[in-house]
């Protein structure tokens, strides 16, 4: 059917429709846009004749037939109510001064402006679900939300957003209205680490389905303040096993870089100091651990580059934190006699690490020589890293070892920045 038989009449009735199915069924967790070659199969199945909508399980068709029009009278209902509240939001202050001047201050909860409130809400929620970056709308709910301050219509609101996220699942503007939904129930509400918790597991499930997805790890990032230690550790398990099935994802290795950095900060503030001792124990066997897993990837997963820059964050912070012993961590008696913390001993590791990716096994498969790139560059960035007294002996140790042949080998078209070396 051609859009132009889409009369004004007819659009408002499409999106009564959809504004009647959303009021009538509050369950709805996803929308999706549908072919209307589909629509015979899903409505058959469901006994139902609506070719427009389809709605069953809690789960939401729209014909991509009637996008277009139900998107453009969405767009003039909700804009018209907006100008509509204003208006009424400016005559309401005018009356206030009066009333002011004479003592009798209307109230500006009264029927007609609540009702535009109402509006607004259904209006836009239809909008949103439309097009997921309509700014003005998400700004006109969050206008809404300030006024009522309840908890319960913010977590409706997350329900929403989710809602949203089901069909844009990188939508900045529904991740950035979670994120102001949540700094507003931070203060008031007693269950912040469960609804962190439930956040992150959302962040998990939309990354499966959207790979690469920046901005629902960026929003996975900004929780981590809200958490508490014990999620900090959890966060850093369950994370630990999407990574190594997405290993050319460095989002998810951001992300593990933020945790990290948490519990660094953490050790850094205990006012005891025997439970900052005890944390910083357990934060240097965690980094130890995670440069030996991040070692194993390396190994397994061939050229992939998030790995190393992983890694670079791993050893510029084991160096930093553990290696010059900063906090007295080798007075412990565990540590007091080993040898398995110093800086020549982290650069042995690395080097052989070096040695073992350096090495093309074969010149026609490209992640080979991706590889042995990333391996090379990865040490020259070491090399830049350490003390200087250290300096002298990774020089020594280097001797054996061909760099700048290496780099020509792996990087001839960069060759003019190994002239120095």
């Amino acid at each position: 059917m051609g859009e132009e038989l889409y009369s004004e009449g007819r659009a408002l009735t499409l999106l009564n429709q959809l504004e009647r199915i959303l009021e009538t069924d509050v369950l709805i967790d996803e929308v999706g846009f549908i072919h209307p070659s589909q629509f015979s199969g899903l409505n058959e199945d469901a006994g139902d004749e609506n070719m427009n909508f389809w709605n069953r399980d809690h789960k939401l068709g729209i014909s991509t037939q009637v996008l277009l029009p139900l998107y453009r009278v969405a767009k003039h209902v909700f804009m018209t109510t907006i100008d509509e509240y204003k208006l009424q939001s400016n005559l309401s202050v005018e009356r206030g001064k009066i009333g002011h001047e004479n003592m009798l201050l209307p109230s500006s909860n009264s029927s007609p402006y609540e009702v535009l409130e109402d509006e607004i809400m259904k209006h836009s929620k239809a909008l949103l679900l439309l097009n997921s970056d309509f700014g003005t709308a998400w700004n006109a709910r969050k206008l809404v939300l300030s006024k009522k301050q309840s908890t319960s219509a913010f977590m409706d609101e997350l329900l929403l957003a989710s809602l949203v996220l089901s069909s844009s699942p990188k939508s900045e503007q529904a991740w950035s209205h979670r994120r102001w939904v949540i700094k507003n129930m931070a203060g008031n509400c007693s269950n912040v680490q469960e609804i962190v918790g439930k956040e992150s597991e959302l962040v998990e499930n939309i990354a499966e389905r959207s790979k690469m997805n920046y901005r629902a790890w960026n929003h996975r990032c900004w929780l981590v303040p809200y958490m508490t230690r014990r999620q900090v550790m959890d966060e850093l398990n369950k994370s630990r096993n999407w990574a190594a099935l997405h290993v050319a994802d460095n989002s998810c290795f951001h992300y593990r870089r933020r945790l990290m950095h948490r519990m660094l900060d953490d050790s850094d503030h205990k006012q005891d100091p025997n439970a900052c001792f005890a944390y910083v124990i357990d934060t240097h066997q965690m980094w130890k651990e995670e440069l030996h897993w991040n070692e194993m990837l390396i190994k397994r997963y061939i050229g992939r580059e998030a790995l190393w820059l992983h890694r670079r964050f791993l050893s510029l912070y084991w160096i930093q934190h553990f290696t010059s012993d900063l906090c007295g961590l080798f007075c412990h008696p565990e540590f007091k006699n080993s040898k398995s913390h110093g800086t020549e001993t982290f650069l042995d590791n690395e080097l052989q690490l070096l040695r073992h990716c350096s090495t093309i096994q074969d010149n026609h498969f490209e992640d080979f020589q991706a590889q042995a790139k990333f391996s090379v560059i990865y040490f020259l960035w070491l090399i830049k890293q350490v003390a200087e007294s250290q300096g002298v002996k990774l020089t020594e140790k280097l001797r054996g070892v061909k760099l700048k042949a290496l780099l020509e080998n792996v990087c001839p078209e960069k060759s003019f920045l190994w002239d120095s070396l």
